[in-house]
């Protein structure tokens, strides 16, 4: 993991500079939820997440590290029947999978709490949950403590037809892209996960999945 940030922070050449504003609007959100610790543009008819974009700073990244967990629990500022319930998730296969993750705002309780809403929370295969997407949220950590901070951009690629949690009818994912990025600094990287898994997922490496930053345009997902 080291080596591989030591060779992604040398090149600085920067493709284009990433505005999330242009994922955060309320032409493509039903609702943008903003707490002190993250945005979330949530979408009424997936029931879910289309992105979710915060900081990390380096003072905050493993600060106190508190081990005790919250429980999930539902967003409050959505409208009742817009609220996903933690219970749809049992039984369904797939994780509750964090998108502002939890051991980048342990800090707090309040921090740590705020991840645990359920409007920061997709389906998400369980092997890549545990063994791959935590593997980038780690070095979104370690290259927000060598930059100062680092801006994260998720967003959650859906498709036009998504297969559906019976419970509350949830949108499932297709997969995930994570961008990092620093412009004071010149410093861009983009990574895509499939939400599917393998039996190699316990082995799965980071440059494999690393992407062309220009691959990514907003109105590929925000028409």
């Amino acid at each position: 993991m080291k080596k591989i940030l030591l060779t992604i922070t040398l090149f600085t050449m920067t493709l284009f500079s990433f505005n999330s504003q242009a994922y955060m609007n309320k032409n493509h959100c039903d609702k943008l939820i903003q707490n002190p610790y993250f945005k979330v543009c949530y979408d009424y008819k997936l029931m879910g997440a289309k992105t979710i974009t915060y900081t990390l700073n380096a003072n905050k990244v493993n600060e106190v590290n508190i081990k005790k967990r919250p429980s999930f629990h539902t967003e409050k500022s959505l409208d009742r029947s817009y609220r996903v319930s933690p219970k749809s998730y049992t039984r369904t296969g797939y994780d509750r999978g964090h998108m502002a993750n939890d051991a980048s705002f342990d800090w707090s309780m309040k921090s740590l709490n705020s991840t645990y809403s359920m409007a920061n929370i997709v389906p998400q295969n369980p092997r890549v949950n545990r063994y791959q997407w935590v593997k980038v949220e780690r070095y979104a950590r370690m290259v927000a403590r060598k930059l100062g901070s680092v801006k994260v951009i998720n967003i959650i690629q859906y498709g036009n037809h998504p297969k559906r949690l019976k419970k509350q009818n949830i949108a499932i994912p297709k997969g995930f892209y994570k961008i990092l990025f620093n412009k004071e600094k010149n410093f861009e990287r983009c990574f895509y996960y499939k939400n599917t898994s393998s039996r190699y997922d316990k082995k799965d490496k980071l440059k494999k999945h690393l992407i062309e930053c220009s691959l990514i345009e907003p109105n590929l997902f925000y028409p």
